[in-house]
């Protein structure tokens, strides 16, 4: 059985630590390194429902995108069980679960969050939208109307809903950012893209799209992102056929939209 160590190098051999953001907290940061390893859960976040799915499975490591602790904005100031952070922790402690995470470096990455997402979207000829290695854009096999676009990605990435404001331009030119790419729209801009799609834009952003001349797509964090998790399973499954490795099936995305009338 491979160890935790080996599974953590050999998903910095697709993701490597250093196109991390500097801020970022990435690779094995929960448990031991020589532990063994037979059964791995895959999720986008690491949350309670999570680490009780991997003990129900009886998983020794979860690997995820998203940073279990020390992360820009929840940093570990103290591991107390009648706190949120707390309780998880201890439980995966106590348990015996290690935790691997590949953050902005699998967002970086080639084949990662946003090639992935790109390729979801039918982009041709998709490269990078930062100097970062994040985000990508590319081009439609044909223009379409925003109108047509907005229900395709919300369909194309289950979305419960998309939030959107148009620039009055046809959809051809792409930009996709998984998770909090918002701040990318500049580099959207500069590239010539009359579309952007990513997650957690601000009202702002959507209120100044028409002047900036380019329709806005907010499609979720978690569907813009979670697409890696299967890619993850395909990678683990591959260079360590031995593990048993599959993805969560209690994570998804929570943020739910009303609908008058519905």
């Amino acid at each position: 059985m491979p160890t935790v160590y080996e599974i953590e190098q050999a998903l910095f051999g697709w993701a490597p630590k250093e196109l991390a953001a500097d801020w970022d907290n990435v690779g094995h940061l929960l448990g031991s390194p020589d532990g063994k390893v037979s059964c791995v859960l895959v999720a986008l976040d690491i949350t309670e429902d999570v680490a009780d799915e991997a003990l129900a499975h009886g998983c020794q490591l979860i690997v995820s995108h998203h940073p279990v602790m020390n992360c820009k904005w929840l940093p570990v100031q103290s591991i107390r069980e009648d706190r949120p952070q707390g309780r998880l922790l201890l439980k995966l402690l106590r348990n015996q679960i290690s935790a691997i995470c590949m953050h902005t470096n699998l967002d970086a990455a080639r084949g990662g969050v946003n090639d992935l997402l790109a390729k979801t979207l039918h982009l041709a000829d998709p490269v990078p939208l930062h100097e970062s290695g994040i985000g990508r854009h590319g081009t439609l096999a044909e223009s379409m109307a925003l109108q047509e676009f907005v229900p395709l990605v919300c369909k194309t990435l289950g979305c419960n809903g998309v939030r959107y404001a148009g620039a009055g331009r046809p959809v051809s030119h792409v930009a996709v950012g998984g998770g909090s790419c918002g701040d990318f729209e500049a580099d959207a801009i500069a590239a010539g893209c009359d579309t952007f799609v990513t997650s957690d834009l601000s009202y702002h952003q959507f209120l100044d799209a028409a002047g900036k001349g380019i329709n806005l797509i907010d499609a979720g964090h978690f569907p813009t992102e979670d697409l890696v998790c299967g890619e993850i399973v395909s990678y683990l499954s591959a260079n360590f056929p031995e593990l048993t490795v599959t993805k969560s099936t209690s994570h998804r995305e929570v943020i739910q939209y009303y609908i008058e009338g519905e």
